[in-house]
């Protein structure tokens, strides 16, 4: 009775896999080959156990095809490119903005304080106690800089997690491009957006941006 028997070649296949996997990602193709090099050894009476790691196998199989079909229409080379860097320079404007608006309250703060110093006593308790307050509530701007700094790193390590995944399915994800049948990637699609919230969503623009905007509309100026 024969079963199942690893191939010499088989067993260097998977020794070199192993190693390669310390490094970097092992290529869905590498697994799909596996799997069939796997099934070839399989000769002779087939045992019941055979027979279900066969079944097992073929399953593996579909579910790496099916993933890899997902994963494409993702796009999560958009995602790399676009989206989470779009993300991370938003958040990092949402932090500059923040600092600087703090910076602007306290010296406002501070000039109140100094002229707490010119009013009767009475008055100048109340300005200081307001202006102890103002100073107290500034302490948002270091906990939410550091809370958006944690999303920014996160986002970082996601966009590496992606990187690598295209890596890993980058030529299956170029074929998907040159598809015309393929999902076209479409960066405003989303989650809906109640309708009062939709100004909210757009936002000011990033320095950048704006920047470029005002060349265009100085260029449609000079035709007026």
């Amino acid at each position: 009775m024969k079963g199942l028997t690893a191939t010499p070649e088989l067993r260097q296949h998977l020794d070199a896999l192993r190693q390669q996997s310390h490094h970097q990602p092992i290529a869905p193709d590498e697994v799909t080959r596996i799997v069939e090099q796997v099934l070839a050894t399989m000769g002779g009476e087939i045992t019941s156990t055979d027979v279900k790691l066969y079944r097992e196998l073929e399953g593996l199989a579909r579910f790496i095809q099916h993933a890899r079909s997902e994963i494409a229409q993702v796009r999560p080379d958009a995602i790399s490119s676009h989206d989470i860097p779009s993300a991370t320079d938003e958040l990092d404007a949402v932090v500059g903005a923040t600092e600087e608006a703090t910076g602007v309250i306290l010296d406002a703060a501070e000039q109140l304080e100094n002229l707490a110093g010119t009013l009767p006593p009475e008055q100048a308790a109340i300005v200081s106690d307001v202006v102890t307050r103002v100073y107290e509530a500034c302490n948002f701007q270091d906990v939410t800089g550091q809370r958006i700094t944690k999303v920014v790193r996160t986002l970082k390590q996601i966009e590496e997690r992606v990187s690598a995944m295209l890596a890993a399915f980058g030529d299956e994800l170029a074929r998907m491009q040159t598809d015309p049948s393929a999902p076209k990637y479409n960066p405003a699609a989303g989650p809906s957006i109640a309708p009062d919230q939709v100004d909210l969503l757009h936002g000011p623009s990033l320095p950048d941006e704006a920047k470029r905007q005002a060349e265009i509309d100085a260029i449609l100026a000079s035709f007026g």
